[in-house]
């Protein structure tokens, strides 16, 4: 499955027969070219064709038969939370009995089979054209691994018909959340006025069109008596042409330890083909006929927290882009094919052997390197610079950052590190000693270091964070992530974002527009105006999304900014079936100050997810603006309830009555929000104000205290108890938190005054 979508913004909070009805095949276009069919390709690509059977690409998804169907459909039953799920056979085709949305037991034929290694998932077509993915797989590795059973995908928790992550729910829906990377030209063909899909694909499969590209120009070129001498010969009539024409090879200099390419790499036309699946993103165009920058289809997922650790190790379910590009792999011009067979997809070699291509056994296969037994799982290459994180219960996958191991961050960060990964029995530090004395006690300064900064609220991570965003020798993720993080802060430098904009790499530009959103309106256009040209759709329709608060008036190219709006408006109506779609396009209306615009938007997204948080609270909000606060009031009440009590939607309640005078009735909303959501600190803050206003003196210092605790660098919390203290008559209290607060922001003037002023108060 592809989770990855998520909204740009919202305006408070931050919160995405059965052949036939389903898949009918179509041909299809790009362009002039058509897409014909994988089996077009195998009469003159044989050995290529071979090398794709069998492989993941080509068993991504299968029609169910004796050979495709992995599970044991004999009639056994799998229990989960008091609730049975029975695999069976009928009339020749394959079905599951087991609990539907209106939570009972139904008979449900399996439409399609979902992959195949290491776990196989199952398909079931429902009304409106979807398929949903059932939440019991099968578990395809052998019985001595563990495998050949049937398993849950959510063992942890009870996923009952109401769970967002039930199967029958959007959250599994096969046509929006998985088809897009398992079948090739699929078209999601989604009417919400109808609320149908007519999804369509060339072919069921990954197949050899969904990289190459649609294939009617090429066969055109192999049948031509003429194409040994047609000019565009080179290109041999592909849409995408993957070849590498410039020559490069990969060779050790004299002396070297590593290879390098000569020419170096200026074109990735790999990266544009892989990413677009192998990365957590959200889709900006459903194809690029030019094979051109990745950027120009995908929105990717920045180093955010719950996704990556602080250092940019992976931690959610993120695939592969976002690690590769921190990697020095790819720096050095290392592209997906140099380590994977594009064909069959496996490995061009066998363990330590696909790194001693580039990287010469002598020096790095060896314990004078690696400090382990030769041979060992230890003296594997993958297992220091590669650690495995599994997902969907039995799924190890590398990180692909390819990274040195630093378990002293693990010491100050609390991130994982390999060494621990494998002595699961040692501590941390008992790591870091070990490669202090093995490679010397000189640690680098590692960006990890910052960005942990930036998500804690560290005062001075703002200026650190700057630099980091500035600094060419960093990958492009990291310096659009630390962007990213900087726009949190007041007012990022204008000179910074400018700066960032020019940058070549399109990530450091989507992440200096998603910064500009901090800086006033009026300066925001001046910088980020240009954008709206940038060559990269990532870029300019981000650039789009945060222009349109700004007066029309200022723009001296109102055409040039509705058309690339329609550009993001059409990046969203690609989800048009996901309520963040919906959220966006309403945040975009009420920017450009369009009410009514919005507040169809924000009804569609609720139409489409009735239970979705962000659009009730927006929505909300927009009433409220118009003076229709009641209204407003009862949305977020029904929110509440749909929800099951969700600590935004709370939250934003209890902001609704204090709005309208209420103030005992939106403590307790409050309350409820911070038992919701304790990690959130606006919320405690809020509540703790909240007590105080009421006059709940003490209990709202002795809440923020506990709740400073918590998050130590946030400073609305402690100006809060130095005001509170202050206004108390407590001076002594009140000066220690003005010394908190000049140690945490030195340059801050603001601190020091307050402090100046305390301490004469005080009598000194």
């Amino acid at each position: 499955m592809h989770p990855g979508y998520k909204s740009r913004a919202v305006l408070r909070y931050w919160v995405v027969s059965t052949l036939l009805s389903i898949g009918c095949i179509e041909e299809g276009s790009v362009g002039s070219a058509t897409y014909v069919g994988g089996n077009t390709c195998v009469g003159c690509h044989q050995d290529e064709s071979e090398a794709w059977r069998g492989s993941h690409h080509d068993l991504a998804m299968q029609v169910p038969s004796e050979e495709t169907v992995l599970g044991d459909f004999s009639g056994v039953t799998f229990e989960y939370y008091g609730r049975s799920s029975t695999f069976f056979r009928r009339d020749g085709a394959f079905f599951v009995r087991t609990q539907g949305e209106d939570g009972e037991l139904n008979d449900y034929r399996i439409s399609y089979t979902f992959g195949a290694s290491p776990l196989q998932q199952y398909l079931i077509q429902f009304p409106g054209g979807r398929l949903q993915a059932l939440g019991v797989a099968w578990d395809a590795r052998p019985r001595s691994e563990g495998g050949q059973r049937w398993f849950h995908l959510y063992p942890d928790g009870d996923v009952s018909p109401e769970h967002p992550l039930h199967w029958t729910g959007p959250e599994q829906r096969w046509n929006s959340r998985c088809a897009e990377c398992h079948s090739t030209h699929l078209r999601k063909n989604y009417d919400p006025e109808t609320d149908r899909y007519s999804t369509t694909w060339s072919d069921l499969d990954v197949s050899c069109e969904a990289c190459h590209g649609p294939g009617s120009s090429h066969v055109d070129w192999a049948r031509s008596s003429s194409r040994e001498t047609d000019p565009e010969a080179g290109a041999v009539g592909l849409v995408v042409d993957l070849a590498d024409r410039d020559g490069g090879v990969w060779a050790l200099a004299p002396g070297a330890r590593i290879a390098a390419r000569t020419p170096a790499r200026t074109a990735r036309p790999e990266l544009s083909v892989c990413a677009p699946c192998h990365s957590r993103r959200q889709l900006i165009a459903e194809e690029d006929p030019t094979g051109g920058s990745p950027f120009n289809t995908l929105r990717p997922a920045l180093l955010d927290e719950g996704l990556y650790h602080s250092d940019g190790q992976i931690q959610g379910e993120v695939y592969v882009l976002g690690s590769f590009l921190q990697s020095a792999m790819y720096a050095s011009g290392v592209t997906c094919s140099d380590c994977h067979d594009p064909h069959s997809a496996r490995l061009r070699a066998s363990g330590n052997a696909l790194c001693s291509t580039c990287h010469t056994a002598e020096a790095y296969d060896a314990p004078a390197h690696h400090y382990h037994e030769q041979g060992s799982a230890g003296a594997q290459c993958v297992s220091c610079h590669m650690p495995e994180q599994t997902y969907m219960g039995i799924d190890p996958r590398r990180d692909h950052s390819i990274r040195v191991p630093r378990p002293d961050l693990s010491v100050t960060l609390g991130v994982p590190n390999a060494c621990t990964q494998c002595h699961g029995d040692r501590p941390p530090q008992w790591a870091a000693d070990a490669v202090a004395r093995w490679y010397g006690g000189d640690r680098l300064p590692h960006y990890g270091e910052l960005l942990a900064r930036g998500r804690q609220g560290a005062p001075s991570a703002g200026r650190e964070l700057a630099e980091l965003a500035t600094d060419p020798s960093q990958p492009g993720i990291v310096r659009a992530t630390a962007l990213d993080l900087l726009g949190a802060y007041p007012a990022p430098a204008a000179e910074v974002v400018g700066q960032a904009l020019l940058d070549p790499d399109p990530l450091v530009r989507f992440g200096a527009v998603r910064a500009s959103e901090a800086i006033p309106v009026e300066q925001r256009f001046g910088l980020v105006y240009r954008a709206l040209e940038d060559s990269t759709k990532l870029v300019r329709t981000e650039a789009a999304s945060v222009l349109a608060s700004v007066p029309r008036a200022l723009m001296p190219r109102l055409d040039l900014l509705d058309r690339v709006t329609s550009e993001y408006v059409d990046a969203q109506l690609i989800h048009a079936d996901r309520p963040e779609a919906h959220l966006n396009l309403g945040i975009l209306h009420a920017g450009r100050g369009d009410l009514e615009g919005a507040q169809r938007a924000l009804e569609n997204a609720l139409r489409v997810d009735s239970t979705f948080v962000p659009a009730f609270v927006n929505l909300a909000d927009l009433l409220g603006a118009q003076g229709r606060e009641a209204e407003g009031e009862r949305l977020l009440r029904e929110a509440v309830d749909r929800s099951g009590g969700d600590g935004a939607a709370r939250h934003a309640l209890g902001l609704s009555l204090v709005r309208q005078g209420r103030t005992n009735e939106a403590i307790t909303e409050f309350r409820a929000a911070t038992l919701a959501d304790p990690q959130n600190a606006r919320f405690a803050y809020v509540y703790g104000v909240a007590l105080h206003s009421g006059g709940q003196v003490e209990a709202a210092i002795e809440f923020l205290e506990e709740t400073l605790g918590e998050h130590p660098f946030d400073l609305a919390i402690l100006t809060a108890l130095l005001s509170f203290n202050r206004d108390a008559g407590d001076l002594l209290e009140a000066i220690r938190y003005a010394e908190m607060w000049v140690d945490l922001a030195p340059d801050d003037p603001g601190a020091a005054r307050e402090l100046a002023d305390l301490r004469a108060r005080s009598g000194g």
